[in-house]
């Protein structure tokens, strides 16, 4: 099982954005050294909390820091750029990390910035449907280009005004062939894009705020599409993100992972359940699609969400995780605010070091 890392991120709106950005940058860097497999970074044009405006321009100043952790999107947001943007940076990117890159994608989903953008009317998820599909064509084909897929409203063409022996009306293919590892974020139980996935060999990775018990019907909808087209999926394609604190002491792991006042913990789940609830998407965490809404709370959700102890209690969580789930390929950590960075930093060492070691042995896995 390797061990990821993911961050919205998530920060007080009081905090220093030059500094935030600073401890963002820190914490993939560490991970890098603690030998974590890949990093995704999400990024949001018009949140206080989630800062990060550009999830490739942040992972590019990473590059020259960093020595083998994969550098993920995730997402990049499809809906906010016309595909031959999000295709020309994204190559650029894979040529830059050597292929240490991961493609994730997604719609985009904060209203604020797709009102922003003029887009806030028009259906979302069919810009991001149609835009991959164009991105893939320009990864695919040579110039000149002429591709006018059919219910598509992105044209790309140079066929006008290329140049080749000027190399003139070219667009960059990636540096990993014939494309890199595309990765979808999955929050919906019984979600059917993870079918979709499955069907173009795009890889799941199930949302840290998702109940546990809606996970089996990730792999169950990804299988369907790998069956569809005559193959067998692999749990190592199979990423879970949750939320982890792993601390030296019960003590210190009930209060920064639980229940004090300025546990970032906290404040990441009050966020996240106020703008689930805004957004009428707080089907994520009930225990039933009919469940009032007023019945799910913060307490509810920190006692199912969050896994954090001493070593040994983790290990034992996510093991119990995995007989929830069955098999997957990665353990995917969420980061949060450094409320105490030492704190937080002492969490991601001890999860790499002790805590990952004991749940190989204890599955039979490297």
């Amino acid at each position: 099982m390797r061990l990821g890392y993911f961050t919205m991120p998530v920060h007080g709106m009081h905090r220093n954005w030059t500094q935030t950005l600073k401890e963002d940058r820190e914490t993939v860097i560490l991970a890098d050294k603690l030998g974590f497999h890949d990093a995704f970074i999400g990024e949001h044009l018009t949140d206080r909390s989630e800062t990060i405006t550009s999830s490739m321009l942040f992972l590019a100043t990473l590059v020259s820091d960093t020595r083998t952790i994969k550098l993920a999107t995730g997402t990049s947001n499809l809906s906010h750029a016309h595909p031959v943007l999000i295709a020309s940076h994204a190559a650029m990117l894979d040529h830059i990390a050597e292929g240490r890159f991961i493609f994730g994608i997604s719609p985009g989903a904060l209203t604020s910035d797709a009102e922003a953008l003029g887009i806030l009317d028009q259906d979302r998820n069919k810009m991001f449907a149609e835009a991959i599909d164009v991105i893939l064509e320009i990864w695919k084909r040579d110039a000149p280009y002429d591709i006018d897929l059919p219910d598509n409203r992105f044209k790309v063409s140079t066929a006008r005004t290329s140049a080749p022996e000027l190399g003139v009306g070219h667009l960059a293919k990636p540096y990993q062939s014939p494309r890199p590892e595309i990765v979808g974020t999955v929050l919906a139980p019984f979600s059917q894009g993870v079918v979709a996935m499955g069907k173009r060999d795009f890889h799941p990775l199930s949302a840290n705020f998702l109940l546990s018990k809606w996970l089996p019907s990730h792999w169950a909808n990804y299988a369907e599409g790998k069956a569809s087209v005559g193959e067998v999926a692999d749990p190592k394609d199979w990423r879970v993100a949750r939320t982890i604190f792993v601390a030296d002491d019960d003590k210190t792991a009930a209060s920064y992972g639980r229940h004090d006042a300025n546990s970032p913990y906290l404040a990441y789940y009050r966020q996240i359940l106020a703008k689930l609830h805004r957004s009428k998407r707080l089907f994520v965490m009930k225990e039933d699609k009919d469940q009032p809404d007023s019945e799910v709370t913060l307490d509810g959700v920190m006692d199912q969400l969050v896994i954090h102890g001493t070593v040994d209690s983790v290990v034992d969580q996510i093991l119990a995780l995995r007989e929830t789930t069955g098999d997957f390929g990665e353990i995917v950590y969420a980061g949060m605010d450094w409320v105490d960075g030492d704190l937080a930093k002492r969490s991601m060492v001890l999860m790499a070091e002790q805590v990952m070691p004991k749940v190989r042995a204890a599955i039979g896995k490297s």
